[in-house]
């Protein structure tokens, strides 16, 4: 029979032999890949073992290094300590370096941030810049009566949402007439993406923002630290908003 009429005809399915009922408590019936694996293990830390025996073996007792005393062990985990610190010129060079990547970052958020607003016409809103001073559009009326019946939405003549904006706030026969135009020319599904990309942008500002507090609050900080480490007696005389110190540093007759 030739070879390839050998191979047309059907075989035997030979399956791998399963765990016996008796002994399921004990897992899978280990094949041989099985044991390959962990026999390879074994052997893998058996050399090391013998190495570092070995090595112990041959040590020599009159051995010293300063490595011995700087490093130590704590709870079986390796613990290497500094046998000298950093002179004070060092760390006010590596503070100072720190100081001006911060400024760095800083002035690059700006720039995306100013980008953001800018397409996003979010300047001006009410959670976004708590601590920014906003302009103020003040009405004059006759009488408390009419103080009281006052609708600012009615007043200006333009959408509840836009009332807090302080520019591009346009009327509501501008809005009608941009809203028949571009349901005209956009799907809905256009509309949905377009708003989605919003507030994507108004997110994205949100969180920048609150980078820039983090990133000012520790630039604050590393000024604070650089100039300790100048001479001058001061004194600790409170703690600012953001919870860092506020020292006092006593005058000095300058000669």
């Amino acid at each position: 029979m030739s070879s390839s009429l050998r191979n047309s005809v059907q075989r035997r399915n030979h399956k791998e032999r399963g765990q016996l009922a008796g002994r399921e408590r004990l897992g899978l019936l280990e094949k041989k890949k099985d044991y390959l694996l962990r026999a390879k293990d074994y052997h893998s830390k058996e050399k090391r073992i013998k190495a570092l025996r070995e090595k112990a073996l041959f040590r020599n007792p009159d051995e010293f290094y300063f490595k011995m005393i700087n490093s130590k062990s704590n709870k079986g985990v390796h613990v290497q300590e500094r046998n000298e610190e950093l002179p004070a010129e060092m760390v006010q060079l590596m503070k100072s370096q720190d100081k001006n990547y911060i400024k760095l970052q800083r002035n690059i958020s700006k720039r995306k941030m100013e980008r953001l607003e800018n397409s996003v016409h979010f300047t001006d809103h009410g959670d976004a810049a708590p601590k920014a001073k906003r302009n103020k559009h003040v009405v004059f009326v006759d009488d408390e009566k009419d103080s009281a019946r006052f609708n600012p939405v009615k007043h200006l003549d333009t959408a509840p949402e836009l009332v807090n904006r302080t520019f591009n706030r346009p009327r509501m026969d501008t809005l009608v007439e941009m809203a028949k135009k571009t349901t005209q020319q956009l799907s809905k599904e256009d509309i949905k993406e377009m708003k989605r990309e919003r507030e994507l942008k108004v997110r994205e500002l949100a969180s920048r923002k609150r980078r820039e507090d983090g990133l000012s609050k520790a630039e604050r900080e590393l000024y604070i630290q650089q100039e300790l480490q100048t001479k001058g007696a001061r004194k600790k005389v409170g703690v600012d908003d953001d919870g860092l110190p506020v020292y006092k540093w006593k005058a000095q007759r300058k000669r």
